[in-house]
C-alpha cells in the first residue's frame, strides 16, 4: 500500500487532528454514559456541548490545514468526508442529551444501557481504524475492523426491534412510549454515525491500496 504519511505530505498534522477527532467522538459517548449513570438521570448538557465544540474546532482546523497544504495523491474530499463523519458522532450524542433532559422523568438510564454499551464499543473501533490510516495498514485488517462495526450495528438493530415490540405492546404508557421511541432512535443514530465513519476509513484505505 502507498504510504499515506507521504500522501499527506511532510506534516503529520492531519493524522493528529483526525486521531483527536475520533478520540473526542469516543469521549462524548463515554461522557454521556457516565452522566446517565451518575447524576440520577440529570444529564449535564454543558459537558456534552464542550465535547461537541472540541470536535467542531478540530474539524475547522482540518479545513484550515487543507487550505494551507497541497495534497496531490489523496483526495482532499476524503479527509473532509472523514472529518464530517466524525463530527456527526458527538453532535448526535448532544442531541440525545438535550432530549433526555426533557424526557428523563419518563425513562431511566438503565433503559439505554445495552445501546450505550454498543455505542461505546463502536466508537472504540472507530478510534482504532482512524489510528491505522497513518500506518499503511493492510486492507484486510481494516476490513476486519469494519466488519466488527457492521456486527455491532446489527446487534443494535436487533435491540431496537425488541424495544419496538415492548413500546407497541400496549403495556407502556403513551407518553413514555413516545419518549422511549425518540431516544432509542437517537442512540441508534449514534451507532450508525460510527458505522459511517468506519466506512469512510475503509474507502480511503481501499482507494490507496
Amino acid at each position: 500500500m502507498i504510504s499515506l504519511a507521504k500522501i499527506f505530505g511532510k506534516s503529520d498534522r492531519f493524522f493528529e487532528l483526525l486521531d483527536a477527532s475520533a478520540k473526542s467522538a469516543y469521549e462524548s459517548i463515554e461522557a454521556l454514559d457516565r452522566l446517565l449513570n451518575s447524576n440520577n438521570g440529570q444529564v449535564s448538557l454543558s459537558e456534552l456541548a464542550v465535547a461537541r465544540r472540541h470536535e467542531k474546532r478540530t474539524a475547522e482546523l482540518i479545513s484550515e490545514e487543507l487550505v494551507r497544504t497541497f495534497v496531490t495523491t489523496l483526495d482532499r474530499e476524503d479527509i473532509e468526508t472523514l472529518s464530517r463523519a466524525l463530527y456527526r458522532i458527538p453532535k448526535t450524542v448532544e442531541k440525545f442529551g438535550e432530549r433526555f433532559e426533557i424526557m428523563h422523568q419518563h425513562v431511566t438510564a438503565s433503559d439505554f444501557a445495552p445501546q450505550m454499551s454498543i455505542a461505546k464499543e463502536s466508537a472504540k473501533v472507530v478510534c482504532r481504524m482512524v489510528a491505522m490510516i497513518s500506518k499503511s495498514p493492510k486492507l484486510e485488517d481494516v476490513k476486519n475492523e469494519n466488519d466488527q462495526l457492521q456486527e455491532l450495528e446489527g446487534r443494535a438493530d436487533q435491540l431496537v426491534l425488541g424495544y419496538l415490540k415492548e413500546i407497541y405492546s400496549g403495556n407502556v404508557e403513551p407518553i413514555k412510549a413516545m419518549a422511549m421511541r425518540d431516544l432509542y432512535d437517537l442512540l441508534e443514530k449514534v451507532i450508525d454515525r460510527c458505522r459511517d465513519a468506519g466506512n469512510v476509513v475503509t474507502q480511503i484505505v481501499l482507494k490507496n491500496s
